[in-house]
């Protein structure tokens, strides 16, 4: 996996490397625990010696507490967490458009970004899913990526807040991320009001949920059927 290239030139270069750190590290600790878990921990531990103190303790937090949880466990409460709950997803335009007819427009949106800035679209994974959105802004093109981020502002404070209410290791990651996007609009913490209540959409249109994860977990097939 790549990490970062060399921040650009200018007066909010340190700003720009910090928040690629920060999407960089949030995107290994948001894959699904597989076999290379232990070395994607190792692999934040680095980045996060080059972020400030304040930018990196919620994902020092996160980093111990995922360091304390078995291997097994670890990949349990991943599952429950992002796959079998709909209001903690990390499909992006799920919380938008839920299993609706305008979702794979949705989609695209991502996709159509990557090739945009010259990356293929994941292979086996959703191109909304948060990991792959924030590798592509830290390591491909984090204006493009920064952008797809802040578009979808609302996602990511609703699934920070939901963690949070959880006691997840992962609402620090969600909230360091958070950190790094345009404060919320008036509009968008509305609309976030509204969706807290409602949920997202579910108009059921044949269009199956995704539920693939990064890294793509080989030979398993988690359906969302039941989720909460």
């Amino acid at each position: 996996m790549k990490l970062l290239r060399r921040p650009a030139r200018g007066g909010d270069a340190r700003t720009t490397r910090d928040r690629r750190i920060v999407w960089q590290a949030a995107s290994l600790l948001l894959a699904y625990p597989d076999g290379g878990r232990h070395d994607r921990l190792a692999t934040v531990d680095e980045l996060l010696a080059h972020l400030p103190d304040e930018a990196a303790a919620p994902l020092h937090v996160a980093v111990r507490r995922l360091r304390e949880q078995p291997d097994l466990d670890a990949a349990t409460a991943y599952v429950e967490t992002f796959d079998m709950r709909r209001k903690t997803t990390l499909l992006l335009t799920y919380w938008t458009d839920g299993d609706t007819r305008n979702r794979g427009t949705a989609i695209l949106v991502f996709a159509d970004t990557y090739r945009a800035a010259g990356a293929s679209p994941p292979d086996g994974e959703s191109a909304d899913h948060l990991a792959v959105v924030l590798e592509f802004a830290a390591t491909v093109d984090p204006d493009s990526g920064g952008r797809l981020l802040a578009a979808n502002r609302m996602a990511i404070d609703m699934l920070h807040e939901q963690l949070s209410a959880s006691g997840s290791p992962f609402a620090g990651v969600l909230g360091a991320v958070a950190a790094t996007l345009p404060p919320a609009s008036e509009l968008e913490r509305r609309r976030a009001r509204e969706l807290a209540l409602s949920g997202p959409p579910a108009e059921s249109v044949g269009l199956q949920p995704f539920t693939l994860t990064v890294p793509p977990r080989r030979g398993q097939s988690t359906r969302s059927e039941g989720a909460q």
